[in-house]
């Protein structure tokens, strides 16, 4: 067997190799943390083997999988290329700047900003996982559009639209969001928007998340706050906060929608 494909990827804050077919059937992975190789099939070891020889260390054993949970089959049949979870903050802004023309030195390109904003959250929010949260970036919606993150955990299902605001004052007044002297902007509306479509693709309630990256200030109008919207400062312990919270989603069901939602087929109902 030749053209095996190693594909990284994170279960319950562990890292998991897996071993995939050109087709992107995958046949067998690698626990790193627990340093064994799950074989679908016994005859393909030696095949295995040899393309995970770079990645192996030490001592690790070799066997059948454990039983497989629901999340497990779904992601066994999930092809790489519709397989969301890799994906980097700002991957579509990583994709569309790649080609773009060099900043202007006299008129800055706002969508560096966003990738800015997107790469600073995103990490803060990948620190979750310990906590018992998935997170996924850049996920496509149908029309061209991205959410900017999604966060799955113990207290339900968030997505999280990302505006970059370094240094500047912030004024809210649902629905409008006020950026320094620019003008106000639904954004409010904007991001329930992404939840009430992300609800739609996942069946599932979803919180809209307003991620201000760099606000020298942010003033909310007495009385027309952000409404339902959840404020995320990243500077401001609140991303830490979301760790503490819970009671929404059982593990077994963090996972399941995990598995529902890094599949990109899963959005183009939304």
């Amino acid at each position: 067997m030749t053209g095996l494909r190693i594909t990284p990827a994170w279960r319950h804050s562990q890292e998991r190799l897996y071993v995939g077919l050109p087709d992107g059937r995958n046949v067998a992975w690698y626990d790193r943390d627990t340093s064994r190789v799950s074989l679908l099939f016994d005859e393909q070891r030696e095949a295995v083997l040899e393309a995970l020889r770079p990645f192996l260390t030490g001592e690790f054993t070799v066997g059948p999988p454990p039983v497989p949970t629901p999340a497990d089959l779904a992601l066994l049949t999930l092809h790489p290329d519709d397989d969301l979870a890799p994906n980097r903050p700002g991957e579509a802004l990583h994709a569309v700047l790649d080609g773009a023309a060099p900043p202007s030195r006299f008129r800055a390109d706002p969508r560096r900003g966003a990738l800015v904003a997107q790469q600073a959250l995103g990490e803060r929010l990948d620190g979750l996982e310990g906590a018992g949260w998935r997170v996924l970036h850049s996920v496509p919606l149908p029309g061209g559009g991205h959410i900017d993150h999604l966060l799955i955990g113990p207290a339900g299902i968030m997505t999280v639209r990302t505006l970059y605001v370094r240094k500047l004052r912030v004024r809210i007044a649902d629905p409008l969001v006020t950026v320094g002297r620019t003008e106000p902007e639904p954004q409010l509306r904007w991001a329930r928007r992404e939840a009430e479509r992300a609800s739609l693709a996942l069946a599932a309630a979803v919180r809209p998340v307003l991620g201000l990256v760099g606000a020298a200030r942010v003033e909310v109008a007495p009385g027309a706050g952000a409404g339902n919207v959840r404020i995320l400062r990243d500077g401001e312990g609140d991303v830490e906060a979301l760790a503490r919270l819970g009671g929404v989603l059982k593990p077994a069901d963090i996972e399941a929608l995990h598995a529902t939602a890094r599949d990109r087929r899963t959005w183009l109902r939304a």
